[in-house]
């Protein structure tokens, strides 16, 4: 490794490393909720807003995903899949998170509650 290559790894690092600071910080501190999808349909919306601890249930692929919300953050608590990956996940709260549960074909995503500003025609 020469004196170039150290100075381009420093470079993708210093990349990298702003790129998930662009993240973090575009963050919207607004209301958000969480949104299930089956199947690329939405089969629930759940208010983060609540502090309150409540749970639900979807059907998935191989049966029911038990879904659970507190403290503005939500898991996948219990579901069908060989490995359990879905529930091994645990709370997600920010909007670049997701949970993926492919043999369930749930996904649980994270969109804040976007009210317009301004309309322009």
């Amino acid at each position: 490794m020469n004196k170039q290559d150290g100075i381009l790894i420093f470079i993708l690092i210093i990349l990298s490393l702003l790129g998930m600071a662009f993240f973090y910080l575009s963050e919207k501190d607004g209301p958000k909720k969480a949104v299930v999808y089956y199947e690329d349909q939405v089969v629930l919306e759940i208010d983060l807003t609540q502090k309150e601890e409540k749970t639900y249930q979807v059907e998935g692929f191989n049966g029911m995903v038990t879904i659970e919300s507190k403290d503005g953050k939500v898991k996948v608590a219990s579901e069908n899949s060989p490995l359990h990956l879905c529930s091994k996940q645990g709370y997600i709260s920010s909007s670049y998170e997701t949970i993926v549960c492919l043999p369930n074909k749930i996904v649980v995503a994270i969109e804040a509650n976007d009210s317009l500003d301004a309309v322009a025609k």
